[in-house]
């Protein structure tokens, strides 16, 4: 378990309204608990976050607690057990909370009853990448079309967000293509780029520098609209594919039971925290944009995006372990 110690203007966190520097934590740290190893994403969240809250909260001390594993089930179980007095905090994705249960005959949590979830934080951008030799989405298709299943898509595992839309964009040209999932991006996009591989749905963040260099080619993104640094690149709908719309996101969850007024206080000081023009700046070189809008946006979000992947669960043929 990997800790990174942030101490950011003082060593308690006051609390406005309600009994301060005593009354929230007792002088205890706040945890942050990540469900990856360290990726710019989630330090990028974690990083506005901590700061938002000590602006807020006039200090605090803060913990990054990496808990990997299961699909991100490790670190949302050890938050569901924790005490609820806001000193233990998820900063989850939606992985978390719309596809875990699907890929899991008992993930250790119940998504619903077990968190008070208190905001989105930010949606990530993702490009449709491909080994440099596809010029465009048409050519690929016809590809996969000629050659059924001999064409390759990666992902960073079963039941991730990659394998998700490499399924939906699949099922939507009726072609056949072989998944291989790897433990973590990396790998799965060095595969693409050593031509091993052909195509992956990939974190803007994650496949950019490869982009870049003209290891890897950029030939859409499932965004609702261009992204603003890469104007040339068509949105899926735009090719066509009716409501072809991933931004995947982070939030921010506490364990069931904590108290209305401090969730409240917390929702509160993530939106603003995120509502900067310097947090948007440094979301957007992470290839991220602000989502910040509470908690019942949230809320909304874990339902639609639930019965989609729950439907893209039982496309791909994804049984419970």
């Amino acid at each position: 378990m990997l800790l990174s110690r942030r101490a950011l203007l003082g060593s308690t966190l006051a609390l406005p309204g309600l009994a301060r520097a005593q009354g929230f934590t007792e002088g205890r740290p706040v945890s942050i608990v990540l469900p990856y190893t360290p990726s710019a994403g989630q330090e990028v969240n974690s990083r506005i976050l901590t700061d938002g809250f000590a602006e807020y909260f006039r200090g605090g001390t803060y913990v990054n607690e990496h808990r990997p594993g299961a699909g991100t089930t490790v670190a949302a179980r050890h938050v569901a057990r924790a005490r609820a007095d806001g000193t233990t905090l998820l900063l989850a994705t939606n992985v978390t909370f719309t596809v875990a249960q699907f890929a899991y005959r008992n993930p250790g949590f119940d998504p619903d009853a077990d968190f008070a979830h208190i905001s989105l934080l930010s949606e990530a951008l993702y490009f449709l990448a491909a080994n440099p030799k596809w010029q465009s989405v048409e050519e690929l298709v016809a590809a996969a079309k000629r050659r059924p299943g001999e064409l390759v898509f990666t992902s960073w595992g079963v039941g991730s967000v990659a394998h998700l839309l490499g399924v939906d964009f699949c099922r939507r040209n009726g072609i056949e293509m072989l998944h291989l999932p790897f433990n973590g991006t990396p790998p799965a996009l060095i595969e693409i780029i050593a031509g091993r591989a052909d195509m992956i749905f990939s974190t803007m963040a994650a496949a950019l520098p490869s982009v870049q260099s003209n290891r890897l080619r950029a030939l859409a993104t499932p965004s609702p609209q261009r992204i603003a640094s890469y104007p040339d690149l068509p949105t899926m709908q735009e090719l066509g594919y009716r409501d072809f719309v991933m931004l995947p996101w982070y939030s921010l969850s506490a364990p069931a039971g904590t108290p209305p007024a401090l969730l409240a206080q917390l929702e509160e000081a993530a939106m603003r925290g995120f509502a900067t023009p310097a947090a948007a700046a440094k979301l957007t070189e992470n290839g991220l944009v602000p989502a910040a809008r509470g908690r019942s946006d949230m809320l909304a979000r874990i339902v639609e995006d639930r019965r989609r992947n729950q439907e893209l669960m039982r496309v791909a043929g994804i049984q419970p372990e």
